[in-house]
Order: C-alpha cells, then structure tokens, then sequence
C-alpha cells in the first residue's frame, strides 16, 4: 500500500512539474467530477485548461486565479451555471463549453474583452446576454443547438465578429444591428424559425460569402428580392470556385457548399 500511495504521490508531481512547465493542462476523459484544485494552485502560470469529457458540475469561483489563461475548454461535462468573476479572466481568447447543461451566461462574460472565440453549442441557452456586446474581438460565436428564441441587439457591437453560428434554435428574428457586422463572412441558421432578414444585411455587410437558412420560412424568392444580393452572389460564387481549385489541386473530397437557403 505504502509503495502504491508513493507512485501515485509522485505521478501526481510529475504531472504539475509538467504543467508548471508548459502552461498546459490536459486532462481529457480522466472521469473527473470537480474542477482539479492543483490546477487552481498554479494560477498565473497556466495558459490553457483542457477538461473535455468529464463529469464536472460546478466551475469554482477560484477560477479567477488563472489570470494568464488563454484557452478555457470545459466541453462535454455536466455545467449548469458559471461563476460572475469569470469575467476577471482578462488574458482569455478562447473559451470553449460545448456539450454542458448551461441554461444562461453571465452578465460578467462582457468583461471578456480579449476574447476571440465563443463556442456554448449544445446546451440549454435561452437567451445571450445583452453585455455580449463588449466583445469587441470576438471573430467567431457558436451558439448552435440551444433554445434561443432572439440574439440580442448587441450583438451588433461585436465589430470583429467573422463567423455566426446558431444552428438548430428557435430564432424569427434577426436583430436590425446585425447589419453592422462589416467583417462577418459566414451566417448559419439553419432549423430556426426565420421568416425574414434585415432588409440591408447582403449591402452593408460587404464581406459576407455564406449564408445558410435551411429549414427555415424564408423563401429564395424572398432573399434573391433583398437589397445587395447580386453583389452578395458575386461573392459567394467567387468563394465557392476558389474552393474548386483548391480542391482539385489538393484531391479533397469535402467542399462548403456556399449560400443555402
């Protein structure tokens, strides 16, 4: 017994002599139920925080330890809520919580200013929150198979924001300051509900390629009559050619598709 509890002691070091010495915890599918304290005992040394696949219910206040954290993955666990001083986590560009019990987000998660990717798919969302606005770096956002039934207006201050993910949802609307996402190149919603788009989406969002709306009330009619959709179609057709060549020049099978509606 004494020589098992001494290999596990010293296994135990090993693996935080390894993380002290790299910023990186990885402890994917290691049937844990709480967040590792160890890891919290390290706080400005870890850089990234891999705990997909566990069984992990609560995320600890302490977490705010961890103020040089870039990437927070946290996917495929039992989440339901997240702690407000998340936000103190000012250095973090990634966070990734798909595949949890999360039924809302902080308001906190605004102050989040470094962020660059949000992934909260496969949860319970019924709403993002308002201060979702103040990411101003954010470049991608999914949130897909959730319950949302809106966007929030806000989300028309995410000036960086490149890609919108929110398949597989409730959402009829689309708020009017969507249009002000000038770098947005990719747009899915498809299973929604959506009977129309913001009339000046396809001309004020000049970098927008794909749009995909399967499953959805709108009708092609309907979209090819917006404002901007040759302009719209020019670019899409030019995205999926370059995807042709690169295609045959790389003998790949897998192709986006482009606009789908």
């Amino acid at each position: 017994m004494g020589c098992a509890s001494s290999k596990k002691a010293d296994s135990k070091a090993n693996r935080v002599a390894r993380w002290r010495s790299t910023g990186i915890v990885a402890l994917r599918d290691s049937k844990l139920k709480t967040f590792p304290d160890e890891v919290l005992e390290l706080d400005r040394v870890v850089r990234t925080v891999d705990l997909t696949h566990n069984k992990i219910v609560d995320v600890p206040v302490e977490i705010n330890k961890l103020i040089n954290m870039q990437r927070l993955i946290l996917s495929e666990n039992l989440i339901e809520c997240l702690p407000m001083n998340l936000g103190k986590l000012q250095s973090l560009k990634v966070m990734t919580l798909d595949g949890n019990r999360l039924s809302g987000l902080p308001d906190e998660l605004g102050q989040l200013v470094r962020l660059e990717q949000l992934s909260v798919s496969r949860n319970v969302l019924t709403y993002l929150p308002e201060t979702l606005g103040s990411l101003r770096n954010l470049k991608l956002l999914n949130a897909s198979n959730n319950q949302l039934k809106y966007l929030p207006e806000s989300i028309g201050s995410c000036f960086s924001l490149e890609e919108l993910q929110a398949n597989d949802n409730s959402i009829d609307d689309l708020p009017p300051s969507i249009c002000n996402l000038v770098h947005l190149k990719s747009l899915s919603l498809d299973n929604n509900k959506v009977k129309e788009m913001p009339a000046t989406i396809l001309r004020d969002c000049k970098v927008l390629q794909s749009i995909s709306l399967h499953n959805n009330p709108i009708s092609m009619d309907q979209f090819e009559q917006m404002e901007g959709f040759q302009e719209f179609e020019a670019r899409r057709r030019k995205k999926f050619d370059k995807q042709i060549d690169s295609n045959v020049m790389m003998n790949s099978k897998g192709m986006d598709q482009g606009v789908d509606t």
